[in-house]
C-alpha cells in the first residue's frame, strides 16, 4: 500500500541541473524521513541525502555538498532533490526511500521507489 515514485531523471550536460521528485502514495509523508540514494553500475548503493519529517534537519554526502539540495512539500506528499552543477560521476539510478528516521544506510529503510535514471554526459 505504501508506494514511492521517483521522477525527473534524464540526460543532462555537465554543469546542468535536474530536479528529482519523490511522490508518496498510500501514506502521509509527514510522518516519515526520506532519503535519496544512488547506484551506478558496478558500485554499491550510496546515500546521497536525507531529510527529517519536519524538514529542519538535512544531511548530504560529501560528494554532493554544495551542489544538491533536498526539500519536502508535505502538502503535496513529495520530496525533491535539486541537483546543480552536475558531473559525469553523478550518473546513476537515483532512489528515494522512506522510514521512521533519517539514515545514510540503505538497510535502515523499509520503503523504496523504483528509481529514476540520471545520465550526465556531453
Amino acid at each position: 500500500q505504501l508506494q514511492l515514485v521517483e521522477s525527473g531523471g534524464g540526460l543532462v550536460q555537465p554543469g546542468g541541473s535536474l530536479r528529482l521528485s519523490c511522490a508518496a502514495s498510500g501514506f502521509t509523508l509527514d510522518y516519515y524521513a526520506i532519503g535519496w540514494f544512488r547506484q551506478a553500475p558496478g558500485k554499491e548503493r550510496e546515500g546521497v541525502s536525507c531529510i527529517r519529517t519536519s524538514g529542519d534537519s538535512t544531511n548530504y554526502a560529501d560528494s554532493v555538498k554544495g551542489r544538491f539540495t533536498i526539500s519536502r512539500d508535505n502538502a503535496k506528499n513529495t520530496v525533491y532533490l535539486q541537483m546543480n552543477s552536475l558531473k559525469p560521476e553523478d550518473t546513476a539510478v537515483y532512489y528515494c526511500a522512506a522510514d521512521w528516521a533519517c539514515s545514510s544506510w540503505p538497510n535502515e529503510y523499509n520503503y523504496w521507489g523504483q528509481g529514476t535514471r540520471v545520465t550526465v554526459s556531453s
